[in-house]
């Protein structure tokens, strides 16, 4: 049995986030499916992060076991050529019988971008959320200290089912290039909806609403309704995944 790991970028626009769903087109339905059609035999992706509807990867990681002797490179070519535009392999490489994508990731690092000006982007309106309005960056930069470190996160995510709420943020950082802001933020593992309440929380500092010390109560606080807005799912990207 051979034990294949695939780099995946992808637009999520268009699909119901990566886990498969009854009716619903996915990231993971769709590469199993092409995978079917060049192998012959079913696979079961198993995905390093769960991204939510709408939301993009450009270092989405995801590993399958195979009978089959296809050669990687071959595979890779094949499955470029059939799959629709917006999915692409990056990579695919042989890995021990025992790697899983999920369980051995050591932390995912995701990318939100904001556009800090009145009017949006024709071309990348689909990977952004535009702020029309001035902010406080600096106030920003220091709210997000508050959120390093293992916490409990209750208060910027739905769980959904995920009975522990304990996180580590490794590093967050926000990186302002002209009148685009990128929040840059890496942690073990996230809640469903946490980097897009975190940054839409911090959002709030930065237009005036919340001081940077209030961002310690809200997380101490442990209560989904003290923090601020859950921002739409098109800013978000995965970015990469850390073994």
């Amino acid at each position: 049995m051979r034990n294949l790991k695939l780099t995946i970028e992808y637009d999520g626009t268009d699909y119901h986030g990566w886990q498969m769903q009854p009716n619903l087109p996915t990231i993971q339905e769709i590469l199993q499916e092409k995978i079917h059609h060049i192998e012959q035999e079913k696979a079961t992706l198993i995905g390093a992060a769960r991204t939510d509807a709408g939301v993009h990867a450009e270092g989405q990681v995801a590993n399958f076991l195979t009978r089959t002797d296809i050669p990687a490179g071959n595979l890779l070519r094949a499955l470029n050529r059939i799959l629709p535009r917006n999915i692409v392999i990056k990579k695919i490489e042989e890995v021990p019988e025992n790697f899983h994508a999920r369980y051995d990731a050591q932390s995912r690092l995701y990318r939100y971008t904001l556009l800090n000006r009145q009017y949006s982007s024709a071309f990348r309106y689909r990977y952004l959320y535009l702020v029309p309005v001035p902010l406080d960056l600096e106030s920003m930069r220091e709210a997000s200290h508050h959120l390093l470190g293992t916490h409990d996160f209750s208060s910027f995510g739905n769980r959904d089912g995920e009975s522990n709420p304990i996180r580590t943020i490794k590093n967050c950082r926000w990186v302002k290039r002209g009148n685009f802001i990128y929040f840059y933020i890496e942690a073990d593992a996230f809640l469903r909806g946490m980097v897009r309440t975190i940054v839409g929380t911090l959002l709030e500092v930065g237009k005036g609403k919340l001081t940077p010390p209030e961002i310690k109560h809200i997380l101490e606080v442990r209560k989904r309704n003290c923090s601020g807005p859950t921002l739409p799912a098109r800013g978000l990207c995965l970015v990469k995944v850390r073994y």
